[in-house]
């Protein structure tokens, strides 16, 4: 384990015994492409719930959803390669996220699970969605939905994209790291409700255990982006899905994917915003419960 990673984890233990959570039922990891590894906790019985985190960020985002969700169902909470206790990325190594979690599933025996994703991890839920729709029994995105604009691993990246991508890693180089976390957060939280404040403390953890690696790097093709949103026209999925948006983040309209997905919904959470896990966690539970609980009815009857 590298050093980070062992620091990190002695820190999500510690965390875990100061504020009196109870231990996962079980945490360990997974093994991935290219000799990669996944970090993930589970706690619970019953269907898979797997919770997939924001850009930054970690399994420790989903703190206070963990405990209500366990109540009825089996929690997974991975850490995605290249944050919090997973294996590093790699420039040279072609792989997705959406690819780690299917693997992750195969591993832990799980031929189906709800995914739930907010921001980067709706991107991800998104991928799953049109890519992988019979493992999903339902899909919740939350602050993001698939990335139709990007490019998928099918692309290459040319000279052109290159070129950007060098500017941009050479700009956080010359601000430096800590300024530009510094920035993220601030982002975050401006997104913000009258909550706000108490994701605060949380969020700056997280960031400040971030690696950074992302932004100093060339990452591959991480999402299939054009191609899940072709496929996802060509299949319309009908798994229930509920794709939540928090008021503050002030998007209008209705969310594209919506219109190829029979058993979609969208809902707007009020008082909150990109973050809103967190900044509203009770809403969000509840609302996520209740979609769950409606997405195992629809299913008893389709």
């Amino acid at each position: 384990m590298h050093t980070r990673h062992l620091l990190l984890y002695i820190a999500v233990l510690s965390a875990a015994v100061l504020s009196g959570c109870s231990a996962p039922l079980h945490c360990g990891y997974v093994g991935v492409s290219g000799g990669g590894r996944l970090y993930y906790e589970e706690r619970g019985r019953g269907e898979a719930v797997v919770l997939l985190h924001g850009h930054s960020l970690d399994h420790r985002m989903w703190r206070e959803q963990v405990g209500p969700l366990s109540r009825h169902y089996r929690v997974v909470t991975p850490d995605l390669r290249g944050y919090g206790l997973s294996s590093d990325q790699a420039e040279t190594l072609p792989m997705t996220h959406a690819d780690d979690v299917v693997a992750l599933l195969d591993s832990l025996g799980i031929a189906q699970a709800h995914v739930v994703g907010l921001s980067m991890g709706a991107f991800v839920a998104g991928d799953l969605l049109a890519m992988q729709p019979g493992r999903l029994l339902s899909c919740v995105m939350a602050s993001g939905g698939i990335r139709r604009s990007s490019p998928g691993p099918g692309e290459p990246i040319d000279a052109a994209e290159q070129a950007r991508r060098d500017s941009a890693i050479a700009a956080v180089k010359a601000q430096g790291v800590d300024v530009m976390k510094r920035a993220w957060l601030e982002q975050l939280m401006a997104s913000g409700g009258s909550h706000r404040e108490r994701m605060r403390q949380p969020l700056q953890l997280m960031i400040d255990d971030w690696s950074a690696w992302q932004a100093l790097h060339k990452e591959v093709r991480l999402y299939y982006g054009r191609q899940a949103w072709d496929r996802l026209k060509q299949l319309r999925p009908t798994l229930p899905v509920l794709l939540l948006r928090g008021e503050c983040e002030h998007k209008s309209g209705r969310p594209a994917e919506l219109r190829y997905l029979p058993r979609g919904r969208a809902e707007t959470l009020p008082d909150c915003g990109h973050m809103m896990n967190m900044e509203r966690p009770r809403l969000f539970n509840k609302t996520v419960l209740r979609f769950l609980k409606e997405a195992a009815q629809q299913q008893r009857a389709f």
